[in-house]
């Protein structure tokens, strides 16, 4: 199960996120669902369309059943295998 407190070891593609605080200021605010995943970007789906936006230098807010969890994307700047420890 998802929690605030695991969030960064789990699956993000299909959460709603949103970028709470960004180097870019025009990324402040941008939120959707997740429909993609890189090593660096997530593809979002938003109201206006897909938006590719960079985990780096972001910090990322996901919804999750009625909570929140607050993601420095520093951290999760990983492919998601290696994110969340999956041997290949």
């Amino acid at each position: 199960m998802i929690t605030p407190e695991n969030i960064a070891r789990h699956e993000l593609i299909g959460l709603d996120a949103s970028i709470v605080k960004s180097s870019n200021s025009q990324m402040i605010g941008l939120h959707g669902k997740i429909i993609d995943e890189t090593k660096s970007m997530f593809a979002i789906q938003t109201t206006t369309g897909v938006k590719s936006i960079p985990k780096q230098n972001s910090i990322w807010q996901f919804n999750l059943n009625g909570t929140s969890a607050l993601v420095d994307g520093n951290t999760i700047a990983k492919r998601s295998f290696e994110r969340m420890g999956v041997k290949v």
